[in-house]
C-alpha cells in the first residue's frame, strides 16, 4: 500500500524511493502494471541514448537526440508516464539550483541584465500579439480563434527563451563563468521572475502567511546552512546534501508557502552562491542532473499531440524567431556590451521556452485559447532548440564572418569586464587559473619571477589571484576581440590550462589566427583530446589523469634522496 501511495504522489522529492521501490519490483515481479511502466521507461532512455549516440556522431549537441527520441516514440504511439514526469520535473529543481549555485545578485542587479530583460519580455509579447492578430485577420486556422487578449498571453508564452537549454549549452562549452553566459543567465533568471509573477496572478496562487516566515528564516538559517555544508566534507553526502536543499528546503519550502517551488530551487542555490563549496556541490550534482535532463527533453516530444496543422502552424511561428533573437542583440548592445558579448548572449536566447507551455496549458485551462496551442508550443520549442544547437555550436565562426559589419553599430564606451588586456613584459601566459594553471603560476614564478602572466574569465578568481600578489589579468581566451586587442609579440610561451577541453580548443583556434609564433601547450584528459590537440599544432600536451600520478613521484623522490 505504501508503494501505491508513492505512486500517486506528484512530490518530487519522492521519487529516489520510488524509483528503487519499482527498480525491485521490476526485479521480482512480472505481471503488475508497475513493471509494464518500468519497462517502458526503459525503453525511452534507450531510445535516448541511441538517438543521442547517433546525433553525437554528427558533431550535435546529444539533447537534438533526445528530443529526436521523444518525437519518435510519440509517432510510434508511446506516451508520457508519471514516473517520466517526476525524473523531468525533479531535473529541472537541480537544474535551478546548480544555477542559483553560480549567481550573485550583483550580476541581477546591473543595468546591462535587468533592462533588457525587462524591455524584450514587453516588446517580443507585442511583436507575437500582433503577429498572430495579422494571421488571424487573414482567417488562418487556430490564429482566427484568438482575441486581443488571448493573442497577448500566447505572446507572453513565445517571448520567454529556455533555461534548460542555455544552461546545458553554456556548461558544455565552458561559459557559464564568461561575461556572455552571465547576461545570458541573469536575463533568464528574470523572466524566471516574470514567470513567477504571471502564475501567481493567473491561477489565484499568491505567497501565503508562511512566505513572510519564510523569508524571515533564511537569512537566521544561513550560518547553520554553511556549518551543514561545511561538514558534508567531499564525499557522498554532498551531493546529497544538494538533493535535500534544493527539494526540501527549496521546492517544497517554498510550494508550502505559495510560491513557486523552482523559483526556491533557485533562492537556495543562490544562497549557497558565496560559499568556497559551491563550485564542488555543483560537480557533484553535474552528473545526476545531467541524466533526470534526458527525462525532460523526452517529455517534450511524448507530451506533444502531432497534427499536420499544428506542425504548419509552429513552423510559421519559428518564422518570427530572428526578431526575438535581434531583439535579444540590440538591446544588450545599446547598454554597452560589446559586439560579441551581444551576439553570443542573443545565440544563447535564440529558442522558445518550455515555460511557454505551462503559461498555454493555464490558458486552455481557462476557455482562452485551444488545447492544440499546447502541441505548437512543443514542436516549436523543439525545433528551435535543433537549430539554436549549431547556431551556438559555430557562434565564434558566425561572429568572426560578420565582425566588421556589427562593430559599425557597437558602443565606444567598454564596461569594466571588458576592457583591453596588457601582457608588456610577459613571457609566459598561462590561460584558466585553475588548481592546474595556479601550480603551473607558481612553479614558474619560483624560478623566473616576473615573466609569467595568468588570465581567466571569473572575476572571482581574478581578485583572488592578485589580494594574493600573482598578475592575473580579466580576459576570455575564446574571444576573437581579445587576441585583436592584446599584443602577445613578447610573448614566448603560451599554456592553455582550461577545464573544458573545448574551451582549450577554441582559444588555440584564435591563437592561431592572431598570427602568434610562440610554443604552445595543453593540458588534456583523455588521449584522444591530447591527439586533437597536437593535430591542431599543440607543441606539448599534459594528460592530467596519466601524468599526475607521474608528478606525485617525483615530488616524492625529490623529498626522500635530498
Amino acid at each position: 500500500m505504501f508503494f501505491i501511495r508513492i505512486i500517486d504522489s506528484s512530490s518530487v522529492s519522492s521519487l529516489v524511493i520510488l524509483f528503487i521501490s519499482k527498480t525491485l519490483r521490476f526485479r521480482y515481479t512480472v505481471k503488475t502494471n508497475e513493471v509494464i511502466l518500468s519497462i517502458m521507461e526503459l525503453i525511452y532512455f534507450a531510445a535516448a541514448f541511441v538517438c543521442g549516440f547517433v546525433v553525437y556522431q554528427l558533431k550535435l549537441p546529444p539533447l537534438i537526440g533526445f528530443l529526436i527520441a521523444g518525437f519518435a516514440l510519440n509517432l510510434s504511439g508511446f506516451k508520457t508516464t508519471e514516473l517520466l514526469n517526476s525524473i523531468a520535473n525533479l531535473g529541472v529543481t537541480l537544474l535551478l539550483f546548480s544555477i542559483g549555485l553560480k549567481l550573485r545578485v550583483a550580476n541581477l542587479i546591473k543595468p546591462q541584465v535587468w533592462a533588457p530583460a525587462s524591455i524584450h519580455i514587453i516588446l517580443s509579447s507585442l511583436l507575437f500579439a500582433g503577429f498572430m492578430l495579422l494571421l488571424g485577420y487573414l482567417a488562418l486556422p487556430l490564429f482566427k480563434e484568438l482575441s486581443w487578449q488571448s493573442s497577448l498571453l500566447v505572446g507572453f508564452a513565445f517571448s520567454f527563451s529556455s533555461t534548460v537549454f542555455a544552461v546545458k549549452v553554456l556548461e558544455e562549452r565552458g561559459e557559464m563563468s564568461s561575461l556572455h553566459g552571465k547576461i545570458a543567465i541573469g536575463i533568464l533568471v528574470m523572466q524566471d521572475i516574470f514567470a513567477v509573477i504571471f502564475l501567481a496572478i493567473s491561477t489565484g496562487k499568491s505567497p501565503n502567511a508562511w512566505a513572510i516566515a519564510l523569508f524571515a528564516l533564511l537569512p537566521l538559517m544561513r550560518p547553520v546552512m554553511f556549518w551543514i555544508l561545511n561538514r558534508s566534507k567531499h564525499g557522498e553526502l554532498l551531493p546529497l546534501f544538494g538533493f535535500f536543499f534544493a527539494l526540501v528546503v527549496g521546492y517544497h519550502a517554498f510550494e508550502f508557502a505559495g510560491l513557486k517551488g523552482d523559483l526556491g530551487a533557485l533562492i537556495i542555490g543562490m544562497i549557497f552562491a558565496p560559499h568556497k563549496k559551491a563550485g564542488e556541490l555543483a560537480k557533484s550534482l553535474l552528473n545526476l542532473k545531467e541524466i533526470l535532463l534526458v527525462g525532460f527533453f523526452l517529455t517534450i516530444g511524448l507530451g506533444a499531440e502531432l497534427t499536420i496543422n499544428s506542425l504548419f502552424i509552429a513552423l510559421l511561428i519559428i518564422l518570427v524567431l530572428p526578431i526575438k533573437v535581434s531583439l535579444y542583440y540590440v538591446l544588450t548592445n545599446v547598454f554597452k556590451l560589446r559586439a560579441r558579448t551581444s551576439l553570443l548572449s542573443a545565440f544563447t536566447l535564440s529558442n522558445y521556452s518550455e515555460f511557454g507551455l505551462i503559461v498555454c496549458m493555464v490558458a486552455a485551462t481557462s476557455g482562452l485559447i485551444t488545447a492544440e496551442w499546447l502541441a505548437v508550443m512543443a514542436i516549436a520549442v523543439s525545433i528551435t532548440f535543433i537549430i539554436a544547437s549549431p547556431l551556438n555550436k559555430r557562434s565564434n565562426e558566425i561572429y568572426v564572418k560578420i565582425e566588421a559589419w556589427l562593430l559599425k553599430f557597437e558602443s565606444q564606451t567598454r564596461l569594466a569586464e571588458e576592457l583591453p588586456v596588457n601582457l608588456n613584459d610577459t613571457k609566459i601566459v598561462i590561460f584558466g587559473m585553475g588548481r592546474i594553471g595556479t601550480g603551473a603560476y607558481e612553479t614558474i614564478n619560483m624560478t623566473h619571477p616576473g615573466v609569467v602572466a595568468g588570465v581567466d574569465i571569473k572575476p572571482e578568481v581574478v581578485d583572488k589571484h592578485i589580494k594574493r600578489g600573482r598578475k592575473a589579468l580579466l580576459a576570455d581566451a575564446t574571444d576573437p576581440d581579445f587576441w585583436q586587442r592584446v599584443n602577445h609579440s613578447s610573448v614566448e610561451m603560451i599554456m592553455l590550462a582550461m577545464p573544458k577541453h573545448m574551451q582549450n580548443i577554441f582559444a588555440l583556434e584564435q591563437l592561431k589566427a592572431s598570427g602568434y609564433k610562440g610554443q604552445v601547450t595543453a593540458i588534456a584528459n583523455y588521449p584522444d583530446q591530447q591527439k586533437e590537440l597536437e593535430d591542431m599544432g599543440v607543441d606539448s600536451t599534459y594528460n592530467f589523469y596519466l601524468e599526475a600520478g607521474s608528478g606525485f613521484a617525483e615530488h616524492v623522490k625529490q623529498k626522500l634522496f635530498s
